[in-house]
């Protein structure tokens, strides 16, 4: 069985791209927080592949007292302002870049728990 004609195993795994794409580039604004000119970077919020994935098979409410749900939402909009720059012109910020590599952390540990559940969900229901 191929993981990846799964649905919610692809998405897993572009999640967890994308996660590491991002912990890549905000260690590489920690490591050069000190060198002039520098600006933060970082990747565009995994809304995008979200929408597309939800766009494949949008979500049917198959009972009335079932939410209709969205994708939308305050938490979407949240974006931190860009920082200040310094003197020598880097606009690194360390406190907002570890914030950023937390969450990125938080969000890789649960996909890969949620991975880890639903493989062994699969083994119970094949008998392993």
């Amino acid at each position: 069985m191929d993981m990846d004609q799964i649905g919610l195993f692809s998405f897993a795994e572009k999640r967890l791209g994308y996660l590491d794409q991002r912990q890549i580039l905000l260690a590489k604004d920690i490591a050069n927080a000190s060198t002039p000119n520098w600006r933060d970077q970082d990747l565009k919020p995994f809304d995008a592949t979200l929408s597309a994935f939800a766009a494949a098979g949008e979500p049917e409410q198959t009972n009335p007292m079932h939410f209709s749900g969205t994708l939308g939402g305050p938490m979407r909009d949240r974006m931190l302002r860009p920082a200040e720059k310094a003197p020598d012109g880097n606009a690194v910020s360390l406190q907002a870049d570890m914030v950023k590599m937390a969450d990125t952390d938080s969000a890789h540990e649960l996909v890969t728990d949620l991975y880890k559940t639903y493989v062994g969900m699969f083994n119970t229901a094949l008998g392993k």
